[in-house]
């Protein structure tokens, strides 16, 4: 069987993708020069936190992934990122390929939750590889890629935050239940708030009038017709 080895040199944020993506740059490896007329490549992609230290604000931020600090020991396990596929063209030896990875600013998934507790540095990622492989000088045969492929890559932390920027600038994300939004934009019409940071702004302040409870609001009110 052909030897496969894989690196990563690089990662980038793709600014002109319709949502936040990274585009990593791999480099593939055939053994013995072989000549490979196309791979079908997978890769799962982990975070491995242990592997890095962590900042006492970063700390505070990961409390609710990993608990308190002093149970990391135990509690700082990989986190999935992502999985992806890609289709690697005719080589022969090596070559390098874009390996764009889709993601998310989704507060709800433990990966975005990590990555936006970093404020510096870089984020320790195993990138492990299958798929199959289409070989053959004279003839053409099929081949697997080995299960134990996998290779170590360091990603700054400033590739994660230059995409969400392209895409979030200056602002968050997060995602409701279809009923706590209507409730939310019930509350906004009944006091005539003219954004959603307003909103927020005046539940979290507390700014309602006595007649009325911020959190029953929200809670209780699912129509944007309710008095």
């Amino acid at each position: 069987m052909t030897e496969f080895s894989f690196a990563c040199t690089g990662v980038r944020a793709d600014r002109y993708a319709a949502g936040p993506t990274l585009v990593f740059r791999l480099r593939v490896t055939a053994g013995d020069n072989a000549r490979v007329h196309a791979l079908a490549l997978r890769c799962q992609i982990r975070i491995e936190p242990a592997r890095r230290g962590y900042e006492p604000a970063e700390a505070d931020g990961l409390a609710d992934l990993f608990g308190e600090r002093s149970r990391w020991g135990s509690t700082l396990q990989p986190v999935q990122f992502a999985q992806v596929s890609v289709m690697v063209p005719s080589f022969t030896g090596e070559i390098e390929t874009d390996l764009v990875v889709p993601c998310t600013y989704d507060m709800d998934i433990a990966a975005t939750r990590y990555l936006t507790a970093l404020t510096d540095g870089e984020v320790p990622l195993l990138m492990l590889f299958s798929g199959t492989a289409f070989i053959g000088d004279g003839g053409f045969q099929v081949e697997p890629v080995p299960w134990d492929r996998e290779t170590a890559f360091r990603m700054p932390v400033t590739a994660w935050r230059e995409m969400v920027e392209q895409h979030f600038p200056g602002c968050g994300w997060i995602r409701l239940p279809r009923d706590t939004m209507d409730a939310l934009l019930a509350y906004r019409s009944r006091h005539a708030l003219p954004s959603w940071e307003a909103t927020v702004a005046a539940l979290l302040e507390g700014a309602d009038p006595p007649a009325h409870d911020p959190l029953r609001a929200l809670t209780a009110t699912t129509g944007r017709t309710d008095p």
